[in-house]
């Protein structure tokens, strides 16, 4: 007898931990095994870290920065939605991961009815009472299979790709508020250009006024000196206005008003994000957060497909009461008051179409899903190659580009010394004055291109990785 149990118990167990899922592979990677090399692209020397390595805080270095972001990760409404999605499949996940157990529940009634004579069994009328007090199993279906096992394994996928989405909103809002800082910083020090423009220009009028007084300037170079007025302080103006709703995009996505001390100085004194290296491999963006959620939504409807082919096979679900029941309240626990059932229930398939319209959705869904997984991939690599370019060829175009300022500051020098001894017309220091102004604003924009670039390739990498992954 001994052995039978034992024996039947090893068959429950084998049949239990059956699965109709179909065994999941990883999809090989659609995209170059390397990052794209050329005259666009820098080759990264071995002492620049790799930038799964850097936790945000140790990509970042500016101090103001990283008490911002810190104050968004509690604050942010993005953030806390994210969060809230993660406890909410995490607590879905555990629904269904107790379905594979039988419930115990503890069941008392008590009914009390009035039955005519030409009903009741003497053929007189009488008051029929029940109590009854009961422990049981209710409707507990046993696993063979794999059915509830294959959802218990499609709640943790979708959990683990809610979890996975939660990491991609946390470095998709540190590389927002970093642009944003950024891009703030180099607003500001546009407006203090643009302000010392205006001063400039303020100057240079009140001069030439003077000189028109007296009949060394024409009027057509008095006016001319007055646009330049005009159009520095609309550029004042147009730089106020981009310095306020910056700091209204900062406060954004922060969830929160901003002390003065966090708000960013000028793009020259904010500490740039360290340069970071994509490493040899393009394999690394297996491991990105957007595409690891893409993998698990794609594993999720794989255990979809076993609880869609378990639905073929018989189901089988055992309800098992216990307990005490009586004519008389008083009576319910006396002896000879027991009471048990045992109802098992077989439910056997035999004709249903929507069951194969069901696996044939499903399927159709896992072929969705691995489309999306692959497009997710390519994307990164283009986010990736696109933010490698940038920082290949920015270094060399800034130094371009201070090559020019420092040949138009000479070329304005000289103009306006020819100008002023009557040697050429006024037009040509215009012409050095705005050619100078707009390569410094030139200027201005290539730096904060080089520090945002290095921002989203970090973005695009996927950030820091576990260590698991070094």
């Amino acid at each position: 007898m001994v052995r039978k149990m034992i024996l039947f118990s090893l068959i429950m167990t084998i049949l239990i931990g059956c699965s109709l899922a179909p065994k999941y592979e990883r999809p090989e990677a659609p995209i170059p095994s390397s990052w794209p090399k050329g005259p666009a692209y820098r080759e990264y020397l071995p002492d620049i870290p790799e930038a799964y390595r850097l936790k945000w805080d140790e990509f970042l270095t500016d101090e103001r920065l990283k008490k911002i972001i810190k104050i968004s990760l509690e604050n942010n409404r993005d953030i806390k939605l994210a969060g809230l999605n993660v406890q909410k499949a995490m607590a879905l996940y555990g629904i269904q991961r107790v379905e594979l157990l039988p419930s115990l529940n503890a069941i008392a009634k008590g009914s009390k009815e009035r039955v005519p004579a030409d009903l009741s069994e003497t053929r007189e009328k009488m008051t029929r009472e029940r109590y009854s007090v009961d422990l049981g199993i209710l409707s507990w279906e046993i696993d063979f299979f794999g059915r509830i096992r294959s959802l218990k394994d499609r709640s943790l996928e979708e959990y683990l790709a809610t979890e996975e989405a939660r990491r991609s909103a946390e470095i998709t809002l540190i590389s927002a508020i970093a642009n944003t800082y950024l891009s703030l910083s180099a607003d500001k020090e546009s407006l203090k250009l643009s302000q010392a423009t205006l001063e400039t220009q303020e100057s240079i009028y009140r001069l030439i006024k003077k000189r028109f007084e007296v009949g060394l300037a024409s009027q057509l170079d008095l006016n001319r000196a007055e646009t330049q007025v005009e159009v520095a302080r609309a550029d004042v103006l147009r730089f106020t206005k981009l310095v306020a709703q910056g700091e209204n995009a900062l406060n954004l996505l922060c969830g929160c008003q901003l002390p003065e001390e966090l708000i960013p100085p000028e793009l020259s004194n904010v500490s740039p994000p360290r340069e970071i290296s994509p490493g040899l491999s393009s394999e690394i963006l297996l491991s990105r957060p957007d595409i690891l959620s893409a993998e698990h939504q794609l594993k999720a409807l794989n255990a979809n497909i076993g609880a869609a082919r378990a639905a073929f096979f018989p189901r089988i679900s055992l309800t098992t009461t216990l307990g005490t029941a009586s004519s008389e309240l008083s009576g319910l626990f006396k002896s000879g008051s027991g009471a048990w059932s045992f109802v098992p229930q077989i439910i056997t398939p035999i004709f249903d179409t929507r069951t194969w319209l069901a696996l044939k959705a499903i399927k159709v869904e896992r072929e969705i899903a691995l489309a999306q997984y692959e497009k997710a991939i390519q994307t990164a690599f283009k986010e990736v190659a696109d933010a490698l370019s940038q920082n290949g060829t920015i270094k060399e175009q800034i130094k371009a580009q201070q090559s020019l300022i420092s040949a138009l500051k000479e070329t304005n020098r000289l103009s306006y010394l020819r100008y002023i001894k009557g040697i050429d017309s006024y037009l040509s220091v215009l012409d050095a004055q705005r050619n100078l102004y707009e390569a410094e604003k030139g200027l201005i924009a290539l730096r904060l291109a080089e520090l945002t670039a290095r921002v989203t390739l970090y973005k695009a990498l996927g950030g820091y990785y576990p260590s698991s992954l070094h």
